[in-house]
């Protein structure tokens, strides 16, 4: 048996592998044609209700983009019925993974809806066609849930895979769309996750935001799910800072993918917004997925994007938009389950205020809150630092031990 010490390191140099391997083959994805898999193209008619499936097919899970190490787990792709931020329905793909093995634990086995951190908005990009081709760098993450016996089902939100361009970074479809895939794992004809079993939701950075979504609206949205918790890092709850911090950083190139977002789910025309230098980096944002969008677009400064020379945060407060960036604020509603919030100091994306702040106004409406500060290095150090007590802590909401509030 391995000691502790091998385990890490083990995982460290796997996590660095595929991450390397993730740049190349990812690079390669984004130049590669764009034609959608038949099982992504919904069906005219949608069932009748929220997280019913459309349709599943057998599936696999792997780990480094040579294929090597295979996730010993029953995969299912699926199809199920959400809703978008406008209350109409909508058809979004994701990938249930159930561990083969017994569950050995408390009761029923859980069930942790998995959101997804940023991806892209290409729909070659979706984490369920990523899972498969073992380019997915939370694959990681993913697995210590599968180790310790939970079910995952990882949703690819709207238009991710599907018809449509993402709508990145919209709280409520985002929300819906996890809590839905909740619902269809627990519908999947076949299935070995229990039907009325415990729930628990987890996710950093977008997947943060997507968590902390869902959190606010399970009460009036999914109130049948028996949810224990929720668990969400590095949250961008506030958009206006997290634009500023993002002009000009190595992330920048999220900028693109938020102004497609936001503007596809509120139906907003972005050409007068942007010059020529600005339509093409959209184009391109539409083309690679994150790491490749990271190593291409980083740095870049929004002001050589825009028509009138100004950053893209200040077309925020513009009238069309201010009233749509206002709508995607978390923190408003407060959740009715424990949480916890974590976030790195030294994170470099979302600023750690952000998230200080969305623990402040949950604590003053009344929510059980736990928010935790750690120092790993940069956004995706904040990531792994996290890691450790997330799964602690979802353990517990499991097994029925109370969760501790430090509001």
């Amino acid at each position: 048996m391995k000691s502790p010490l091998r385990r890490v390191c083990s995982g460290l140099v796997l996590l660095a592998t595929t991450a390397s391997f993730g740049l190349l083959t990812t690079a390669g994805t984004a130049q590669a044609t764009e034609e959608r898999p038949p099982f992504y193209q919904p069906p005219v008619n949608l069932p009748t209700n929220n997280g019913d499936i459309i349709r599943a097919e057998p599936s696999t899970f792997y780990l480094d983009p040579l294929k090597l190490i295979k996730v010993d787990a029953d995969v299912q792709r699926i199809m199920y019925r959400s809703t978008d931020g406008q209350g109409r329905p909508t058809a979004v793909s994701g990938t249930v993974i159930t561990p083969k093995a017994p569950w050995i634990g408390k009761g029923e086995r859980p069930l942790v809806s998995y959101a997804a951190g940023t991806q892209g908005i290409g729909d070659h990009c979706a984490p369920s066609r990523q899972l498969a081709a073992g380019t997915e760098y939370e694959g990681l993450f993913v697995k210590g849930l599968i180790a310790r016996g939970y079910a995952v089902v990882m949703t690819d939100y709207e238009g991710l895979g599907t018809p449509g361009r993402h709508t990145y970074i919209n709280r409520q479809t985002s929300g819906n769309a996890v809590l839905d895939a909740a619902r269809a794992a627990q519908r999947l004809p076949g299935s070995r996750v229990p039907a009325a079993g415990p729930v628990a939701v987890t996710g950093y950075s977008q997947g943060g935001g997507a968590a902390a979504a869902a959190a606010e609206l399970a009460p009036t949205y999914a109130p049948e799910l028996h949810l224990k918790g929720v668990a969400a890092g590095a949250v961008p709850a506030e958009l206006n800072a997290v634009a500023k911090r993002l002009d000009r950083s190595p992330y920048a190139g999220f900028l693109g993918y938020a102004v497609v977002g936001l503007s596809e789910g509120y139906d907003v025309d972005t050409d007068p917004y942007l010059n020529e230098r600005g339509r093409n980096f959209i184009k391109q944002s539409e083309r690679y997925c994150t790491i490749e969008a990271v190593a291409r677009h980083a740095f870049t400064d929004s002001r050589r994007l825009t028509a009138n020379g100004k950053p893209i945060a200040d077309y925020l407060q513009d009238p069309r938009w201010k009233p749509i960036i206002e709508e995607q604020r978390i923190g408003k509603r407060a959740p009715k389950v424990p949480v916890l919030l974590n976030h790195s100091i030294l994170d470099d994306a979302i600023p750690y205020g952000v998230g200080r702040q969305l623990s402040k106004d949950w604590c003053a409406a009344g929510a059980n809150v736990r928010f935790s500060t750690n120092f790993g290095p940069t956004h995706v150090g904040g990531a792994i630092a996290a890691f450790p007590e997330v799964f602690l802590w979802l353990e517990s909401r499991f097994a029925g031990l109370p969760a501790r509030s430090n509001c």
